[in-house]
């Protein structure tokens, strides 16, 4: 059993079959990639990890837990699974400080003292703790990005999920993000990462997952899939990342 188990996921909206019976398994302290073009799934299928979004079918299991379908409490998977989105999604009317202790405070019932203890420590190891009491406009897109990891982290989740965290980012402000990424792997954090840096993927992944129109085409370890990639779809995907520069 691993330790997350996403077992024939689907997803459709209406008529339109987004997930397509999509079986992946993540094992604990492993950091998995999931590659593929805009639109073939992968958003949706990491917003369905964490709920936001209601599988159609299949179940999602985490430590042995069903944490997809009715009744399952989403107030207590979001505080096992967290995740950062490419566009930071910070308040903007609250200060760093105060956007990284917000959820420690209201949903895990933490005292303010101990949050902020726990907040600035965090910050403090992404080089941010000069900019506690600044505001998000205040900050560049690198750190923007930066205090969205620390304010998931801050709920000390047991899988964290990074959906094309760099995206938005100017070129560069990648590396100092994704320096962040690699310091939480090495670490042994659980990560679940949708992601167009490929070189990044094929140092840091433990494995890498294609996705193709709703499906899992192909997974494997990144020496195989970037090296040596079986199927045709995945083979002509990483000839246009080569082209272009990105691999």
């Amino acid at each position: 059993m691993a330790f997350l188990e996403l077992n024939d996921i689907e997803k459709s909206y209406g008529e339109n079959r987004v997930l397509k019976g999509i079986t992946l398994h993540v094992e604990q302290h492993q950091v998995v990639c999931l590659i593929g073009a805009s639109g073939c799934g992968k958003s949706t299928l990491l917003r369905c990890v964490n709920g936001l979004e209601t599988i159609s079918s299949g179940d999602i299991r985490l430590g042995g837990d069903v944490v997809s379908g009715e009744g399952v409490d989403l107030n207590a998977l979001r505080r096992r699974i967290g995740i950062v989105f490419q566009s930071f999604n910070l308040f903007p009317h609250m200060s760093v400080l105060e956007n990284v202790t917000l959820a420690p405070i209201r949903v895990l019932g933490i005292d303010r003292t101990d949050a902020e203890a726990n907040a600035l420590a965090l910050l403090s190891r992404v080089g941010l703790d000069e900019k506690a009491g600044a505001y998000p406009d205040q900050l560049s897109g690198g750190q923007q990005q930066r205090v969205a990891i620390v304010r998931a982290l801050a709920m000390n989740p047991e899988v964290l999920l990074l959906d094309e965290i760099t995206s938005a980012l100017d070129p560069e402000l990648v590396a100092e993000v994704l320096n962040i990424v690699r310091d939480l792997a090495a670490d042994g954090l659980t990560i679940l990462m949708a992601t167009h840096e490929m070189s990044f993927a094929r140092e840091v992944a433990d494995s890498v997952a294609f996705l193709h129109e709703g499906v899992v085409l192909e997974q494997g370890t990144p020496e195989q899939i970037f090296s040596d990639p079986s199927e045709p779809r995945t083979q002509a995907f990483l000839h246009k990342i080569i082209e272009a520069g990105r691999l």
